[in-house]
């Protein structure tokens, strides 16, 4: 295979919806490009593309798959992902290492939300789109509708380049209006014929070239001199508009194929191969430090490594992006990441689960290696005289959480090696062994996510486990002052213990005074402060703890002791257990013994003393807010919200968004367990969520009453 230089190179990520054939055109892409001798079926689990079991259990994508084709002289590499909204990492990996999106519709639905979803994630990194319209032999499928749908969410920038004369299953030809001709295909599909528009379709195809030239000329001042002069261009011309245009997103030209037929691929791959813009043709990435690292094939080497597959009698297939410089077999390497020393031994070209051995790849080209010693996901690989880092890819938060054990216990630790390993393959699969809750937690992007992988632990690693309802992690505050005191005495053969601790709690808010006098029952307590520690709390909020001791009835020495005492009691409230945050305290009086006062003294009196306080002072429960989007098709509105209100959940607003409607609401964390689940019954799988924690705050007395009543009957169980 040759070595294609960084002019020759174009990076596409191929995106779509569930069902809208991406592995089919994958194939039909590698077949017409002669990378493979004949086209895979999905039916008969034989494609390039979802090749690992669990794809072909599923028939679904689980990873995405990275592949190349040559087309007239150039190298397109293609990133194939999966369309569920579960698997959205494989999408962010692919959209950050490639340089254009190929959207796909299903032909009978037009944008459906996993379009919507996708689309977004392109205008957040400004890559250029273009959207391709597949299974045009569908009886329901309905071009003009699609088109309409697509202009009404996208507005004037979307511009056909193609139509069909017919849809259904007698479909066979299309008019290029970019090209002026008519193209047809036999059953069988591959090369086309090609011929001048008929009669009967010129007025249209004229229309639709002219309004084609316009959004071309759109994006070039020449052009547009040009244009108001001639009212035409050259082909030429008008493919350097519509790079311009699609490199500024000023517009989403519209293609059409089917995939299943092999009808429409082979003009596809000469579209992207002439128009769609070269790796240094779009903006460069910058590294950690903010500098910028251009594609420059005589510039140091850096290799980013954005994703890891871990394949049978293989181990570790490690993909990488060449950001700078080249690389050659047998190179050796520093790891900007981890420190240590690499070799690079192989170098490949990708094509799925087959992979073509090349000697060399050049600044902007996408290969994979096997067997590196110490090299995860997001690492990058520097040669001599360079030190980059790179973390551009930004992943969603997680909408999904389960806690998980295996079902035999002393599998545990090798539960952990196997999830930590599989992260490296889906960074979105989130493992926390959670202190608090006494709880692992596996988070995700949705209830397919985490039975994806429930089936690949007991599948492929044969290790049973189960997942179950993760604990909420509440908190507990005080709503009024109180105030109480310990007496610690214990007295046995030697010396003894003697501590006693007088102490106020408050609730406390950021910049809040300490008031000179406090009336506890009628008597009053006079405060005269010393000193003042705050506590910042890694579960969040603060303890302020204030010394307030006259005339020496502690000493000094025994007031990180006190605190102390008082920490230990934060980590578990009166009430659930629950971390205690947001509280002051104030210790204003005590006693100590000359002989038998010493740190453990003081330690329990304080602890007991803030018990006690604390179960006086109104303690509250706090739970967990997120904020919650919604994306929803109009239709179904009124069904999210009134399921969303019967979460307790507050609506904050509404507002329309390219052909959806986007709910904002703030949702306890309790009610969002399932709620991936809901809503996807809920709307038939039109309709997706984002959610991240907001703050905390009071739940209501009743889910209160609850909770206590709960806590109260499990501590007796123990």
């Amino acid at each position: 295979m040759k070595v294609y230089q960084t002019n020759e190179i174009k990076n596409i990520a191929l995106l779509g919806n569930d069902g809208s054939g991406k592995t089919t055109l994958t194939e039909a892409l590698l077949f017409e490009s002669g990378i493979i001798k004949r086209r895979g079926r999905i039916t008969a689990k034989n494609t390039v593309s979802d090749y690992f079991p669990v794809e072909q259990e599923y028939g679904y994508s689980v990873f995405s798959t990275v592949f190349h084709v040559e087309w007239n002289g150039k190298k397109l590499n293609i990133i194939d992902c999966p369309g569920s909204d579960d698997f959205v990492g494989a999408a962010m990996t692919a959209l950050n290492v490639t340089d254009t999106a190929i959207l796909l519709l299903n032909g009978q639905y037009g944008p459906e939300v996993g379009t919507q979803n996708h689309f977004r994630y392109t205008e957040k990194l400004g890559k250029p789109v273009i959207f391709l319209v597949n299974q045009l032999d569908h009886e329901k499928c309905d071009y003009d509708m699609v088109l309409e749908q697509l202009k009404s969410a996208y507005g004037s920038k979307v511009v056909p380049v193609q139509y069909p004369l017919a849809t259904g299953p007698n479909f066979n030809s299309l008019i290029d209006v970019l090209l002026m001709k008519k193209y047809s295909w036999g059953p069988e599909g591959g090369a086309p014929t090609i011929e001048d528009v008929p009669a009967e379709e010129m007025d249209k195809a004229t229309e639709l070239h002219k309004a084609l030239v316009e959004a071309a000329a759109e994006h070039d001042e020449s052009l547009m001199e040009k244009f108001f002069e001639q009212e035409s261009l050259t082909e030429d011309e008008m493919r350097e508009g519509i790079r311009k245009g699609l490199a500024s997103r000023g517009m989403f030209p519209v293609f059409c194929v089917c995939a299943g037929k092999d009808m429409g691929v082979r003009r596809l791959m000469e579209f992207l191969g002439n128009v769609v813009p070269f790796v240094d043709e779009m903006p460069p990435v910058h590294n950690t430090r903010g500098e910028v690292v251009t594609p420059d094939p005589n510039g140091p080497t850096s290799l980013y490594f954005f994703k890891t597959a871990v394949e049978p009698h293989i181990g570790d297939v490690q993909y990488f992006k060449v950001m700078s410089g080249k690389v050659h077999e047998g190179e050796d390497f520093t790891n900007a990441d981890r420190g240590s020393k690499e070799r690079i031994a192989q170098i490949y070209a990708c094509a799925g689960a087959n992979r073509i051995k090349v000697e060399e790849m050049v600044a902007g080209d996408i290969g994979c290696t096997v067997k590196l010693k110490d090299v995860h996901t997001g690492n990058t690989l520097n040669g001599k005289g360079t030190e980059n880092r790179f973390n551009f890819v930004k992943y969603p938060n997680s909408k999904y959480s389960r806690a998980i054990k295996p079902l035999n216990e002393s599998d545990t630790e090798k539960m952990m090696v196997i999830l930590n390993r599989m992260r490296e393959e889906d960074p979105t699969w989130v493992i926390e062994q959670s202190k608090e809750l006494r709880q692992t937690i596996v988070h995700g992007q949705g209830e397919f996510h985490l039975r994806t992988l429930k089936w690949r632990l007991e599948n492929n690693e044969k290790l049973q486990i189960k997942y179950e309802e993760p604990r909420i992690p509440y908190r507990e505050t005080i709503t009024k002052a109180a105030r109480a005191d310990y007496r610690h005495k214990k007295q046995s053969g030697g010396a003894g213990q003697f501590g006693e601790v007088h102490l106020i709690v408050e609730p406390y808010y950021e910049g809040m005074p300490v008031p000179d006098t406090y009336k506890f029952g009628g008597q009053e307590f006079k405060i005269n402060v010393k000193g003042t520690e705050e506590v910042p709390l890694e579960w969040g909020g603060k303890l302020v703890f204030v010394n307030s001791i006259v005339g020496g009835s502690i000493d000094a020495r025994f007031l990180p002791a006190i605190l102390k005492g008082i920490m230990a009691r934060m980590e578990q409230g009166p009430l659930t257990g629950s971390y205690a945050r947001d509280v002051r305290v104030i210790v204003y009086d005590g006693k100590m013994h000359p002989v038998d006062s010493n740190e453990i003294s003081f330690m329990l009196a304080g602890r007991n003393a803030f018990s006690e306080a604390f179960k006086n002072a109104g303690p509250k429960i706090l739970e967990p807010i997120y904020d919650v989007e919604v994306f929803v098709p109009s239709d179904r509105m009124g069904d999210v919200m009134g399921d969303l209100q019967g979460r307790r959940a507050m609506i904050m607003g509404m507002s329309s968004e390219a052909g959806y409607e986007k709910l904002s609401a703030k949702v306890p964390l309790k009610e969002m367990s399932s709620y991936s689940t809901a809503l996807s019954s809920l709307t038939g799988g039109r309709a997706s969520f984002i959610m991240k924690f907001a703050s905390y705050e009071l739940v209501p007395s009743d889910v209160q009453d609850k909770l206590v009543k709960e806590f109260e009957a499990k501590q007796a169980e123990e």
